[in-house]
């Protein structure tokens, strides 16, 4: 790069909400909230010219005053694009003219009471199955959906609520898992991780893993290494690399109460794991 820094070559003036543009090929999709509306955008990733807007109402009132917008970012699936918004409502919608294919009002459907900060999780793709951790009262806490016409294909744990962290892929042991790092509100505080066979929704094992601090939430994404996950929640929780063993007993390898990153996500590399420890701006390190 210059001294100057890269040449900015368009921006785009953004309503409220944490989401994280989706970006295939020429398309940018990107979910943000303008007034009553959550509002999905398709830009040209190149000059930031609209090929589609997709909008529909919300009431969402964060509780604790940081953001009215939506958290979870689009997911992008070759012809379809997915936006999971803060009141829990679900789209499927065309990547080329953003028709929509078919939608569900999670929260009202599952009856689920709002989260500290309403829904959170970014959707998995996996195969023909959108996962997502919704946290339904006495099940489902982890559902899949098929991902072309949005009908519940099986649902998973009835113990843990939603989390801020999003499902995770993995290949252990040579076998195609999802990991999802579940625990929201509740009395006492539950969650920890959730080790699950897309194929039917079967939990291999769990681990609770979970503050006991009530106004705490999980939301760093659960790490795959090879045959061992790492997870790590703040609020003097830390962090812990789980051993997966080839019949998928496991065993905490270690535990560090030092590593406790809040809503970012280790990254590793070459045998080491880097993240940031702590929350908020006077306690991160």
């Amino acid at each position: 790069w210059p001294a100057a820094g890269p040449k900015l070559l368009w921006e785009f003036r953004r309503g409220s909400g944490y989401a994280s543009p989706a970006i295939s090929g020429e398309r940018l999709v990107y979910l943000h909230r303008v007034g009553n509306e959550e509002l999905v955008e398709c830009l040209r990733a190149e000059d930031g010219a609209r090929f589609w807007q997709f909008k529909y109402p919300t009431g969402y009132e964060d509780r604790y005053g940081y953001n009215n917008g939506p958290r979870g970012s689009p997911v992008i699936d070759g012809e379809r694009v997915y936006v999971l918004g803060a009141e829990g409502k679900l789209h499927c919608l065309t990547l080329e003219t953003g028709e929509l294919v078919w939608k569900r009002d999670l929260v009202s459907e599952f009856k689920i009471p709002q989260n500290f900060f309403g829904v959170g999780g970014t959707p998995l793709v996996e195969g023909e199955l959108l996962i997502i951790n919704i946290g339904a009262p006495g099940g489902p806490g982890v559902a899949a959906f098929d991902k072309k016409t949005g009908k519940l294909a099986w649902g998973a744990d009835e113990q843990w609520g939603p989390s801020y962290a999003s499902p995770v892929p993995a290949v252990i042991n040579g076998k195609k898992r999802v990991l999802v790092f579940a625990g929201g509100e509740s009395r006492p505080p539950t969650g920890g991780l959730l080790c699950i066979d897309p194929a039917n929704g079967a939990i291999d094992f769990r681990v609770p893993w979970r503050s006991k601090t009530y106004e705490s939430v999980n939301a760093s994404c659960p790490v795959a290494i090879g045959k061992q996950i790492f997870v790590s929640a703040s609020y003097d929780t830390g962090g812990a690399l789980i051993e997966v063993q080839p019949d998928f007993t496991h065993k905490v390898a270690w535990s560090s109460e030092e590593f406790g990153t809040h809503w970012m996500t280790a990254l590793q590399r070459e045998g080491y794991l880097y993240g940031f420890e702590g929350r908020h701006l006077q306690n991160a390190a």
